[in-house]
């Protein structure tokens, strides 16, 4: 009898793999990156862990897939009609990023607020000036659209500098370290009283170009606007008419509408702006929430004929 298959498409330390064949002995675990490892074990895989563009063309033809794992918090990328018709599973590693992600966003509040990247950039030029340095983070108000993993680990950070939050929810349900919710109807209520605006929403067909000219227009001219979330929840046109228009002070992005950013991109040569090429998450610890965190303890749940619970995704709400 042919043995359950696994595939993870991940080069992962080995450690990770055993701790994985551990709760599935009898299965063949198909572990790494490249294309040639599982490429011809598709249609007989029931799991996958690392979902990859190229696995597409396998949806289309019979296969043993029960269950996928994303190695990321969106799933916007995914084939998301052709997964839900087929009944699979989908799994994200929503929560992997609340730390390194919580630690970007108040380097990039921190660096405009403190103008650490005018001063880079005066060092490297062997350049001694002030550069209007004078706004502080203690005591200001944050606004954080999206109070998942990463908003409540912010939100918790926030009260550290004894800022008052905000923050904006889907089901407008209270936080802790949260002291005033609002749902996304009464988000341009929220913007005027914000110092800084941080998204960490994830794209969904509510989410898209929600953030625009309008939005900026309602911020204070003193305002940082971070994104960290997806670029095509920002109208990044109207954000740039807003950077040079002064409309705000600021922007720290980690994400765009097109990924890499394209060269003409005004948003290079702002120096009201600092920009991470998506890497807000990135962390020594990546793969070790993942795999012990979250997939782990869903595949316990798979083997013994449950259906894995933790970050499952709603396809009706793309989240």
């Amino acid at each position: 009898m042919a043995k359950r298959k696994l595939i993870i498409a991940q080069n992962l330390d080995h450690t990770y793999v055993n701790k994985v064949q551990e709760i599935i002995p009898d299965w063949e675990i198909l572990a790494g990156k490249e294309e040639s490892v599982w490429k011809d074990q598709l249609a007989e895989a029931e799991i996958i862990a690392g979902w990859k563009k190229a696995m597409e063309p396998s949806l289309q033809e019979e296969n043993k897939l029960k269950w996928i794992q994303t190695w990321s918090a969106g799933v916007n990328s995914l084939p998301l009609d052709t997964l839900e018709k087929k009944e699979v599973l989908l799994t994200s590693a929503n929560g992997v990023h609340a730390f390194p992600i919580s630690e970007t966003i108040f380097a990039l509040m921190l660096s405009l607020t403190r103008k650490i990247h005018a001063y880079v950039r005066n060092q490297q030029a062997k350049t001694w000036h002030h550069a209007d340095l004078k706004l502080e983070i203690h005591n200001k108000t944050i606004g954080i659209l999206g109070i998942g993993a990463i908003g409540k680990e912010t939100a918790k950070i926030a009260k550290a500098f004894g800022m008052k939050v905000l923050g904006l929810r889907h089901s407008g349900k209270e936080e802790e370290y949260v002291d005033r919710m609002y749902t996304p109807e009464q988000l341009n209520e929220m913007l005027p009283d914000c110092d800084f605006v941080v998204v960490t929403l994830p794209l969904t067909k509510e989410t898209e170009k929600m953030f625009g000219r309008e939005q900026f227009d309602l911020m204070k001219d003193t305002a940082i606007f971070i994104n960290i979330g997806r670029g095509d929840i920002v109208v990044e046109e109207e954000l740039i008419e807003a950077l040079q228009q002064g409309s705000i002070a600021g922007a720290g992005l980690d994400v765009f509408e097109k990924e890499p950013l394209q060269e003409s991109s005004p948003l290079w040569e702002m120096e009201n702006v600092i920009l991470t090429p998506h890497t807000a998450g990135s962390t020594e610890y990546y793969d070790q929430r993942v795999i012990e965190d979250i997939f782990i303890p869903n595949l316990k749940q798979y083997v013994k004929g449950e259906e894995p619970s933790n970050n499952k995704i709603s396809y009706e709400k793309g989240y």
